[in-house]
Order: C-alpha cells, then structure tokens, then sequence
C-alpha cells in the first residue's frame, strides 16, 4: 500500500473508531439537545490534494459524523456561530449573513520565536524550545483567570509546533470584535519586527499583571534562555541582548568583557551585565532604568508572542481539537494547564500508534463481552486525552444548566479593575 493509500486508510480508520463525536457535539453546542451553538456554525474541512470547503454546518451530531466519515478530511478548522446555517448562506443577504458569536481564542507558534530561539527554526521543534510553550500556557492562563475571570479555558496541542487556547465562558464568546481586541491589547508585551531591538517598553512601575507575569517568567529565564538556548554565548546572540540597553557605555563595556572571555557561561555573562548594571554612579538611575531594563529583556526572551489576527476577528478559523496534523500524523490533544509542565509533544498520539495500540489491546485481550463494550478510544493511549476532554465539557455543561436554572447576574468583564481602567485609559 502507497504512503498516501494507507494515510487515508489510518484517518479513515480514526474518524471511525476513535474522534470523541458525542462530546465534541456537547461541547460546541453548548447543551445536550441540538441549538443553534451548533447548527449555526461554521466548519472548514481541508480535503486531500488541498482542496477547501467552507462553510459547512451541521444539524446535530449524527449528522456531522456522517459527513466527516464521508469526506475524511486532512484538517479541520472551526469557525464562529453565525446568524444562518453557514451552508445556507447563498440563499440570503449579504448583510444577513454575519458572525455573531465564537470562543475567544490564542494560537500561539513557534515559528513567531525564531528570532530569540537557538535551537531550532520555522516548523521544527524539540524539548528545549517547547520550554516557551509551556511559559506561554502558564503566563496566559493565569491573565485569563485572574485578571479577566474566565473559567472555561481549553489548552490544545496545535499538532506540529504550537498551542490554542479555547475560552468557553459565555461572556467570552459573545464578545465582539472591539473587546476581543482589548484583551489581546492588554495581553500583548513584544511588539515590533525583527528589525526592532526593543520589542518590550516598560514604564517606571510594572502594571500588577506584568509584575505577576514576570515571577512566572522568571524561573525560566536562566535554564531556558541562558543555558538551553544560549543567548549569552555567541557574538552573534549575545549583542542581541545588548541592542536592548539604552546605555552605548554599558553595551561597548560588557561586550569587550565577553569578547576577551567568550567562553564563560552564559549564567556567568548575565551576573557581568547586573553587576555593570550596578556600578551605576547614580543609584536611582540603576533601580528605575535599569532595573527596568533587566526586566525587559527576561520578558522579551520569554512572554508569550501571540497571533493577534486570530483572537481579535470573530470569524477567523482555528484548527480544531482532536482533528490530525497532515504533516505529523499527531493528534491535537488537550493540554491540561495543571500538568503542562509535563506535556511532550513527541508522545503524542499518532494515527499508526493507535492504531498498534488498538491491534495490541485486540491482540491481548480478545473478543469478550467487556472487551467489547469498551470504547475503542480507551484501548490506546488517546484515553486520557479525551477522558480530560469529557470532565472539561461536563463542567461547561453544567454551569450552562445552571445560567439556564437560575439566570444569575452577569459578571463584570474585568475582574481587576486595574485592567478596567487601563483598556478606558
């Protein structure tokens, strides 16, 4: 069998026996019965040879595994809920037509940290620099809790190089354009191209936010980027890092010292530059400016670079969970954020080791009755994937239930004020 034959047998065989169709429906739905969550939405499937098809939607889930198990396809993208089924949207207005609401998402890639990452570049990753995912996980997730108050997140392994994060609470997904692009405003640290030296302006006092951010960061700074990356070992990287001090004496100062001494580690090379930093003559110089300085280059090597364009419009696509890379064959599994310390994406599952495990579990155990009524999912190492999967919808489900039961009082968009008053501002 060709390669491409038996790729197309593997999903085929994936979509069949292993995609989690009933809590996936629940999910997007939003509920147990059929709702417009659902049926209005838009789903983009990427067949084989690239072939696009937009806008399909779905009355319920039976029909949408029918027509997945029909087309197999290689990539499945998720859209907003919009005011008519997606497939229908031909037969009315233009103006008729219109997103009206969709889970605030982060797509956050690799690709956006070959500037500072070392080890590897474009679609290529491996342990050390999967290190910036797991800081980007912690450091939004804990902004979306406690500055904003969002409960439902959903962390997903992108499949190649990176991560999505799907917030579910009902405020989130009804909001419009300008809010989502508030939050991402708020969120947002590095800006500028790859020409730009300082991507990271601080004022005299961090915003309670940053601040929390930096402690995250900062545990990470020296085994990320001063050991495994090895910014401060090479001309080339560590004059990088001196582009970003406004001060010409203290960069010509520490570059002469490394220069003579290149080989000192990296550890050694950032003690030099805080030590110049602190032979300041003037004290309160070093504490305000240059303090601010130490800060800005820990979080420009390590905050969170997010894809903005994918957060702020409504109806941009997103891939979706448990669909299939087409490059790597790996499922794009939940991350969950209390375990993402441990998350190896080169453990993740793939289409032929499910269906190995599938074989084996089969092989193993044979054919009796309990062996039977298990779900196949359950026989592979996807099992503790999706089982995360259900308790995350179950939890969605639930607080829906109870809006619907007891129509409580919305909460307020901002749970800091402090970020209240800085979007006002």
């Amino acid at each position: 069998m060709s390669q491409d034959g038996n790729s197309a047998f593997l999903l085929r065989a994936f979509y069949n026996r292993f995609f989690p169709y009933k809590t996936y429906f629940q999910w997007l739905n939003y509920d147990i019965a059929p709702t417009k969550n659902f049926s209005h939405r838009e789903f983009s499937f990427t067949l084989k040879s690239d072939i696009y098809v937009r806008y399909n939607s779905f009355m319920d889930v039976e029909e949408f595994r029918k027509e997945i198990e029909r087309f197999q396809p290689v990539k499945i993208d998720i859209g907003a809920v919009y005011s008519v089924m997606p497939k229908n949207k031909k037969s009315v207005a233009e103006k008729a037509f219109r997103p009206v609401e969709k889970e605030l998402v982060f797509d956050i890639d690799m690709t956006d940290y070959d500037e500072i990452r070392t080890c590897c570049s474009g679609g290529d990753i491996c342990k050390k620099c999967w290190q910036f995912m797991t800081v980007a996980i912690k450091v939004i997730d804990t902004s979306l809790d406690e500055d904003f108050g969002f409960k439902h997140r959903l962390w997903v392994y992108s499949g190649r190089r990176g991560v999505h994060c799907w917030v579910c609470d009902d405020r989130a997904r009804k909001l419009d354009n300008e809010s989502r692009k508030a939050i991402v405003n708020f969120l947002e640290v590095i800006k500028g191209g790859s020409e730009q030296s300082r991507k990271v302006n601080l004022g005299n006092s961090l915003h309670p936010s940053l601040a929390r951010s930096l402690e995250i960061i900062k545990p990470y700074f020296g085994p990320l980027i001063l050991n495994s990356q090895g910014v401060l070992d090479t001309p080339e990287n560590w004059n990088k890092v001196l582009n970003t001090i406004p001060d010409a004496g203290v960069r010509e100062r520490l570059n002469e010292m490394w220069s003579t001494d290149s080989l000192s580690s990296g550890q050694a090379k950032w003690q030099d530059l805080i030590n110049v930093l602190d032979k300041s003559s003037d004290k309160q110089i070093f504490y305000v400016r240059f303090s601010s300085c130490l800060q800005a280059i820990i979080l420009n090597y390590c905050y969170p670079r997010l894809d903005d364009k994918v957060s702020i419009n409504i109806g941009h696509l997103l891939k979706s969970p448990f669909c299939v890379h087409p490059k790597t064959q790996r499922v794009c599994v939940p991350i969950p954020i209390t375990t993402c310390e441990n998350f190896d994406p080169f453990s993740v599952p793939t289409l032929s080791s499910l269906i190995n495990e599938f074989d084996a579990f089969s092989a193993n155990n044979g054919p009796d009755d309990s062996e039977r009524k298990l779900p196949d999912y359950k026989k592979t190492s996807l099992r503790p994937y999706i089982e995360f999967f259900e308790k995350f919808v179950q939890r969605l489900l639930l607080d829906a239930q109870r809006a619907k039961r007891g129509n409580p009082k919305k909460s307020l968009f901002f749970k800091n004020i402090y970020i209240y008053m800085y979007i006002l501002s």
